[in-house]
């Protein structure tokens, strides 16, 4: 798959080095053409508008207050693709970002409920950490394989559920950091 990752900071290039390494075609958008973000991998960083361009799925990993600029300077790149939000607003009442894109896009929520530690190494002593997610039900097998893609296990919460998405979010906080468990903390379906 040919994947635009927007942001090049821990979250997009933890998730672009992970896509890139699992074979898909990465290209990096940044504002700096000097960008290093893409070394040790087959990734390459483009402008913005060049990685939209030649892209078929769209990771949003640049910061949440950001979006509204990339919609509006962008959006008609973005219509009709799979735009995969991994943004989170903190301290705001919905932590997404779906509001502030063209209501073209396939809108997916995924990539915002684990600490980038746990997507650069999701392996933990019971298995892969699991990544909830939501998207149209027609994207689901491709947003499946992006997940695979960066070693976690995809578990469809339905469509157009962010809001569910959001409070997996919210719990991880709550665990991870306001009761001082750590960043190193995923969860896992267990089903019996």
């Amino acid at each position: 798959m040919k994947i635009a990752i927007i942001g090049t900071g821990f979250i997009g290039g933890t998730l672009g080095r992970a896509l890139a390494n699992a074979g898909h075609e990465v290209t990096f958008g940044s504002r700096r053409a000097d960008d290093q973000v893409s070394s040790g991998t087959t990734a390459r960083v483009a402008s913005v508008g060049d990685a939209l361009a030649g892209s078929d799925i769209v990771v949003l990993a640049l910061p949440a207050a950001a979006v509204s600029d990339l919609s509006a300077e962008h959006g008609d790149a973005l219509a009709g693709k799979v735009v995969i939000d991994a943004t989170n607003r903190m301290g705001q009442a919905v932590a997404n970002n779906r509001a502030s894109l063209p209501p073209t896009v396939r809108y997916v929520r995924a990539f915002n409920t684990l600490g980038g530690e746990n997507m650069a190494d999701p392996v933990f002593a019971g298995g892969r950490a699991d990544l909830f997610f939501s998207a149209p039900e027609g994207d689901r097998s491709t947003v499946e394989t992006v997940i695979e893609g960066v070693g976690l296990r995809p578990i469809y919460v339905g469509e157009n559920q962010e809001a569910l998405i959001d409070a997996v979010f919210q719990l991880w906080i709550a665990l991870a950091l306001t009761q001082g468990r750590g960043r190193r903390l995923a969860f896992r379906v267990l089903e019996g």
